[in-house]
């Protein structure tokens, strides 16, 4: 029988982008995992302050060249991929000058406190999907984690619902722990319009909008199971999963808890 295909989509990955502790975890998870018997590949943005040349990143050119539109202005998508060692699981980065290059402003490396991060997470996402519907994937489940992919649930099961390569697809939302992001500009939600997300469903998240948990809410709502990866879990977050009838988990302490999450995946592909 042909080994399930699972996708991670990490905000960060060691050693490509090492700040915080879950750059490990977005390294040993998918390693682990691929340990199971899975078919693994990665996805996370192509921040400026990763060393291309050091990490050996090239560019796929047949998964680049598309522009994506948001507001009134085509951004270019560029695709590199590397390879993990020792894993060789392939690593794909999302990439784009007007939003994942270092600006001076940035506070981190990820420019969590920069204006435009709801065009940054919109063509985030857009890319992701658009890339692995490309690669002609049929992941039995992807997992998604960091505030940068937040919006890959949504994506999933509305703008790409209809395509083959995602017709069976669980989607899995870890909550890591991260610091804060600068509030999204209401201008969001029109975005998200423009986008093809339906009236109702903007209309639902508008008044939102001045929410901290806002994105996480988003990614929540169109999970098929979400899991706390803090030290404590969110009561807010927790009881908006269980409003939306969606199963969630806390796991605390340190570890990838690549046995829990192989229960999970299971669980969801014969679910």
């Amino acid at each position: 029988m042909a080994a399930h295909k699972i996708i991670f989509v990490s905000q960060e990955i060691s050693p490509y982008l090492s700040v915080t502790e879950n750059a490990r975890w977005g390294r040993s998870l998918p390693q682990a995992i691929q340990s199971r018997k899975y078919e693994v590949r990665t996805f996370m943005p192509d921040f400026g302050d990763i060393n291309e040349r050091r990490n050996q990143l090239h560019e796929v050119i047949r998964l680049s060249g598309m522009n994506i539109m948001i507001g009134d202005n085509d951004h270019p998508l560029t695709v590199k991929v590397a390879s993990m060692q020792p894993s060789r699981i392939q690593v794909y980065f999302i990439d784009n000058d007007d939003y994942f290059q270092h600006l001076d402003s940035d506070s981190d490396p990820f420019g969590s406190n920069r204006a435009d991060n709801d065009e940054r997470v919109i063509f985030f996402a857009r890319g992701t999907m658009e890339t692995a519907r490309k690669l002609r994937w049929e992941p039995a489940v992807m997992q998604v984690s960091g505030w940068m992919s937040t919006l890959m649930p949504m994506y999933l099961k509305t703008l790409f619902r209809d395509s083959p390569n995602f017709t069976d697809t669980k989607v899995v939302y870890t909550v890591l722990p991260e610091a804060e992001i600068s509030p999204i500009d209401p201008a969001f939600f029109d975005k998200l319009r423009a986008e093809g997300i339906s009236a109702d469903t903007v209309d639902f998240f508008r008044p939102l909008a001045a929410d901290p948990n806002l994105l996480h809410k988003l990614a929540i709502s169109y999970a098929d199971a979400v899991v706390f990866q803090t030290e404590t879990a969110d009561p807010d977050l927790t009881a908006f999963a269980e409003e939306k009838g969606i199963a969630w988990k806390h796991l605390a302490g340190e570890g990838d808890h690549a046995d829990e999450y192989d229960a999970l995946y299971k669980s969801l592909m014969t679910s």
